[in-house]
């Protein structure tokens, strides 16, 4: 079957391959899409309500190479809502000394 079919052995090995390196990390993967909609949220309410810079500017601070699906800035309730990879995550700005807190998704 090798000599035969050279590319679709290759290709069923690399298939192998990677199902035993997913395999033992699969909590791990799992948890990744919720990681990118907390974090733009949570990175984005410290920029702009804690460190007081523009949105333009945190805007390109949490830009990441996974593209988030929305960011929706609160000014008046200082709160952040971030959408990525089908999970949606919100971040609100308690105060001076607290900062910025993830929020219990409902």
């Amino acid at each position: 079957m090798i000599r035969r079919r050279p590319w679709l052995t290759l290709l069923l090995l690399l298939v192998i391959v990677l199902i035993a390196l997913a395999w033992p990390n699969r909590a791990h993967l799992a948890a990744f899409p919720d990681i990118i909609g907390a974090y733009t949220a949570k990175e984005y309410c410290s920029c702009r309500y804690v460190s007081g810079n523009p949105a333009a500017y945190c805007e390109g601070y949490v830009a990441q190479y996974v593209p988030i699906g929305s960011l929706l800035d609160d000014t008046a309730g200082k709160r952040v809502t971030a959408s990525g990879l089908g999970r949606t995550h919100s971040a609100a700005w308690l105060g001076a000394r607290q900062g910025c807190q993830l929020l219990p998704n409902d």
